[in-house]
């Protein structure tokens, strides 16, 4: 009798996954997803900050660099008034006028020949409820009331400006000028600071000082 060897072979199935294991498999590729979109907003937003404080880092270098041109080029030629019956000093620092400080300055350039001189009218104001520090200037050097000037505004988030003036006799001089010996004076109105001392307190990077020759 020849017996069959394969009759008593156990009979091969093909074993798929269990729902258990899939579930399994599905939550950890679901939270692999989850951890590398997290990483990847992560990344996102650390690229966003750095990004903010780089821009916000170039606004305050083109308003110290505006400030900066500005102060070094100091002009001793006064203006008049709005009416035209006094002039106004060269520099000006008054708590009872308009600006913070307001000065003539040189050296604007007139590459194309308009019919205009080379000295230029500026004005800087804090604005303390917008916290914004504004550059003006002005069109013609002797103004009438018609005259308006051009509003800038150079840097936001300003807490507060200092701005400081060192005369002939080494003397710094905080909140008025012309110095007042020399208030109403002819030489008072042409009087020009040997060196300017601003500060600038922002709301994101504390105090930023600079002290420099003026141009007059």
């Amino acid at each position: 009798m020849v017996s069959n060897r394969n009759s008593t072979r156990p009979m091969k199935t093909n074993r798929g996954f269990t729902l258990i294991e899939l579930l399994v498999a599905m939550s950890i590729v679901a939270i692999i997803g989850v951890i590398a979109l997290s990483g990847l907003n992560t990344v996102i937003n650390q690229q966003a900050i750095i990004e903010e404080k780089a821009e916000r880092w170039r606004e305050i270098q083109f308003a110290i660099r505006m400030i900066t041109q500005d102060l070094s080029q100091i002009h001793p030629r006064p203006t008049r008034e709005e009416m035209g019956q006094a002039r106004r000093s060269s520099v000006q620092i008054n708590p009872n006028q308009f600006y913070a400080l307001e000065f003539s300055r040189g050296g604007w350039a007139n590459p194309v020949s308009f019919p205009r001189g080379t000295v230029l009218r500026v004005a800087y104001d804090w604005e303390p409820e917008e916290s914004t520090l504004v550059r003006y200037h002005w069109p013609v050097m002797d103004r009438t009331l018609q005259t308006l000037p051009i509003r800038n505004e150079l840097l936001t988030g300003v807490e507060n400006i200092e701005i400081s003036l060192l005369d002939r006799a080494n003397e710094w001089h905080y909140g008025e000028w012309p110095p007042p010996s020399l208030t109403g004076t002819v030489e008072g109105i042409v009087e020009t600071p040997r060196a300017i001392r601003f500060r600038l307190t922002l709301d994101d990077y504390g105090d930023i000082w600079r002290t420099m020759e003026s141009g007059g």
